[in-house]
């Protein structure tokens, strides 16, 4: 298990699968003065 982030780390560079079959870079992808990632698993 990775470390978890302190008040002032930086994002680490992960590529995310999405469900259309595309991959979305963060937090290169985002591309905004302000970032914030939600990640939701959905109904299993």
């Amino acid at each position: 298990m990775s470390e978890k982030l302190g008040i002032g780390a930086s994002f680490p560079d992960v590529t995310i699968n999405l469900v259309d079959g595309g991959t979305l870079d963060l937090p290169s992808g985002l591309d905004s003065k302000y970032k914030i990632v939600l990640f939701y698993r959905g109904h299993w």
